[in-house]
């Protein structure tokens, strides 16, 4: 037993154990069969030995402590002294002794043989400290409250096209608005009565862009027939043509100070275009499938591309090559929108929604939770964020916190399909007052902000939920 004692539990005297009662009698200086020389035991006297730790130790993990185990056993003093007298001194602690430094201080193998002031030891501790403090887990960042906004509520539905209404822009003055759609027409309507005033013919195939100019009456379009065509809006003809892409246009935009157009294409490049003389200024080439919207704005990057490739691309206009390469959506990027105020800018895929800084497109954060493929987004400045999407949802956000603070999915217009469900492109009318959606179900939907809504009757349910910032 004294053996037993020495080589199993020798290592663990100030370990947590159980109580070890026995009674032994044994005469000094015993030895065993092996020849073995045994622990000195006083003769005819019953040793108790309690070998216990210094801290409550509950029975296994996640078990509370019990009345048993927080009491704190210590071993009576006739048996730890038997104890220490009986126990011989290991070699290593022997030598360890001999050569610690004066003061009692522990000093490491790997240690340096100075010994350190004590003024040093304090601040090596307190650097410790400081570094401890440094590696604990940091609280993790809750979303803050998101600013309030009424609930937007369908009010119109405009119909007269014969196709899915693909595109959609508001002219500059706020009077009427535009949309092209797969009948091959581009309708013009009164934004205020929602009367069709024009419709202009010349496309082949479904268009798929339209934009009015700020700086001119110009009206421009793109389609399927890989057209993109220019339209004096005082004569209501097609003045320009701008020829180059090889296949399908899918977007274009117009740059906000100078005279210049840019499209993209299903040929999976975006080209820049001179307003005026037609000349193809740049072809940008990077995509390696076709490239699903286009944006510009006068700061640094110009121009904003996102593709079926998954990735995000913004341009250096002069150079026409790639600044940077986004790449942490994981499916089609159909669509990008900048926000009007701050320099950042949202992108829209069925993996979520996603914000980031210019001018490096460093990750902002995500908007998870319109789980469709997302066809458009738009922003208005007091920072609600619509995305569009292919199964008919339309979500509202809150641009600054993330917060989705409606859902909204409207009726097919009847006699349609319900698989018929779904918003191809949304913009909101200069006043900002009004939502516009361009559907698959060949109407054009007019949302307004609920004046009857309050803080009190909507109230914003959030909690301070942890954001996941995950880039992935």
């Amino acid at each position: 037993m004294a053996i037993k004692l020495r080589n199993e539990y020798g290592p663990v005297l100030h370990m947590p154990t159980s109580k070890e009662n026995f009674k032994e009698k044994c005469p000094q200086n015993a030895s065993d069969s092996y020849g073995h020389k045994q622990y000195p035991a006083n003769q005819g006297q019953e040793v108790e030995y309690l070998v216990t730790g210094t801290h409550p130790y509950p029975p296994g993990p996640g078990v509370a402590l019990t009345a048993d185990t927080k009491i704190q056993r210590m071993p009576s003093e006739s048996a730890a002294q038997s104890l220490a007298v009986a126990l011989p001194s290991s070699q290593t602690r022997v030598d360890a002794n001999r050569n610690a430094p004066a003061g009692g201080e522990y000093r490491h193998p790997g240690a340096s043989d100075r010994s350190q002031p004590a003024g040093m030891t304090a601040a090596v501790m307190e650097a410790g400290n400081a570094k401890n403090s440094a590696l604990m887990a940091k609280k993790a960042p809750t979303m803050p409250k998101p600013q309030w906004h009424p609930p937007w509520k369908l009010y119109r539905v405009i119909s007269g096209h014969l196709g899915w209404v693909r595109c959609i822009a508001v002219e500059p003055g706020n009077q009427w608005f535009v949309t092209g759609s797969a009948d091959r027409t581009i309708k013009i309507w009164d934004l205020a009565s929602g009367k069709l005033k024009l419709s202009l013919t010349g496309h082949i195939s479904t268009v798929r862009g339209v934009i009015v100019s700020t700086r001119s009456p110009y009206l421009f379009s793109c389609g399927e027939d890989k057209q993109v065509k220019c339209w004096d809006l005082e004569y209501n003809k097609v003045i320009r043509h701008y020829h180059g892409h090889l296949s399908a246009v899918y977007g274009l935009d117009l740059h906000p100070t100078i005279d210049v157009l840019v499209t993209c294409s299903r040929d999976s490049t975006a080209r820049i275009w001179d307003v005026r003389t037609k000349a193809s200024v740049h072809t940008l080439s990077g995509h390696t499938n076709a490239v699903a919207t286009v944006r510009c704005q006068a700061a640094e990057p110009q121009i904003i591309t996102g593709s079926h490739d998954t990735t995000i691309r913004l341009w250096d206009l002069v150079a026409g090559k790639t600044r940077v390469t986004l790449t942490n959506h994981k499916k089609s990027v159909r669509a990008v929108v900048l926000h009007p105020r701050h320099y950042t800018f949202a992108s829209g895929s069925p993996d979520n929604i996603k914000q980031w800084k210019f001018p490096d497109g460093s990750f902002i954060q995500n908007l998870s939770g319109h789980n469709a493929i997302i066809n458009t987004l738009t922003v208005n400045s007091d920072g609600v964020l619509v995305s569009g999407a292919d199964n008919g949802t339309m979500h509202l956000w809150d641009w600054r916190t993330g917060y989705n603070f409606q859902r909204v999915h409207a009726a097919v217009q009847p006699g349609s399909l319900d698989s018929e469900s779904g918003i191809f492109a949304c913009a909101f009318d200069q006043s900002e007052s009004r939502l516009l959606t361009a559907e698959a179900d060949k109407t054009i939907k007019v949302y307004k902000e609920d004046d009857t809504a309050t803080e009190e009757t909507h109230p914003v349910s959030w909690k301070p939920e942890i954001i996941k910032r995950k880039r992935f």
